[in-house]
């Protein structure tokens, strides 16, 4: 038996917009937008081409959640706290993420793993991205 990651899930106020933002941000593709029946659930999964996903929930009735303002914050609280994108310029994908709408969250500075890069935005709803250089 094989076991990998698949995607992550984001619930999200406005499923049209979050999907403009992903796609125009990440350059990420959208797949057809999907309903679960007999709910009021609709979804959208993103997909990057180098295999990692996104999947975009909306549900009308859903309230705001847990919006912290920094990756230690996000740790205070259990449950989902970021995604983690690996990039090869931090600084770079940093402002062109900011330039695209990011919050800014921590600006690029040395990880804690010695000679790593990182810093973190949100998108337009509060999630903590995480933008990584491991080298």
């Amino acid at each position: 038996m094989t076991t990998r990651f698949d995607h992550v899930g984001l619930s999200v106020p406005d499923l049209e917009a979050a999907t403009a933002w992903y796609c125009a941000a990440l350059d990420l593709t959208a797949a057809p937008v999907f309903a679960v029946a007999e709910t009021d659930l609709r979804g959208v999964m993103l997909l990057h081409g180098s295999g990692y996903r996104i999947e975009l929930l909306h549900r009308p009735s859903a309230r705001p959640g847990l919006t912290p303002g920094s990756p230690v914050e996000a740790a205070g609280t259990h449950g989902f706290g970021h995604i983690c994108l690996c990039v090869s310029d931090v600084a770079a994908e940093f402002a062109r993420l900011v330039a695209a709408g990011a919050g800014v969250s921590m600006t690029p500075r040395p990880a804690p793993r010695p000679g790593a890069t990182m810093a973190f935005v949100t998108d337009p709803y509060g999630n903590l991205i995480e933008l990584l250089d491991r080298d």
